[in-house]
């Protein structure tokens, strides 16, 4: 079973600086999206920003949760990003997105390991080893869907 550090590494490359299993991470596929390719509306894709906005909207409720508050993020509005209309926009979300990448990594660092394997909030939400795995494992899918996206953006 992984430890609070390997979970930590874990999340680490798939949203900062990894390149073991996807050989990529979000910040690596973000960093040369412009806000008017982050917004491009691909059939019935979610855009790029969409699904940034979304992947934080998970972190910072589980940071919540982490810091001792409630879960309060709900599924309905995780996809309600305000409009993006500028890169200054754009990059005010991006900042955020790694700032609460690297809260939530070094909160998992500071967490011991025997809180793995407690409840996470309720008990129908299994324990917090559960949902950590299950973030990443969100992060993951996601970094596909927004690769993919920008490789549809530069097909002529």
């Amino acid at each position: 079973m992984s430890s609070v550090s390997e979970l930590s590494k874990r999340f680490r490359e798939v949203m900062l600086d990894g390149l073991w299993i996807a050989n990529t991470n979000f910040k690596d596929q973000l960093s040369a999206v412009t806000w008017e390719q982050a917004v491009t509306k691909i059939d019935s894709l979610n855009t790029i920003a969409m699904l940034t906005f979304h992947i934080d909207y998970y972190i910072a409720g589980l940071i919540n949760v982490f810091e001792g508050g409630a879960l309060e993020i709900k599924d309905k509005f995780s996809f309600d990003l305000p409009a993006i209309e500028s890169q200054e926009q754009w990059e005010t979300l991006l900042n955020k997105l790694w700032k609460d990448s690297e809260k939530f990594a070094s909160l998992l660092e500071q967490m011991p390991n025997s809180k793995l394997d407690e409840v996470f909030v309720d008990e129908k939400y299994g324990n917090y080893r559960r949902n950590i795995d299950g973030m990443i494992e969100h992060c993951y899918y996601h970094l596909g869907q927004i690769t993919l996206i920008k490789k549809l953006l530069k097909t002529p």
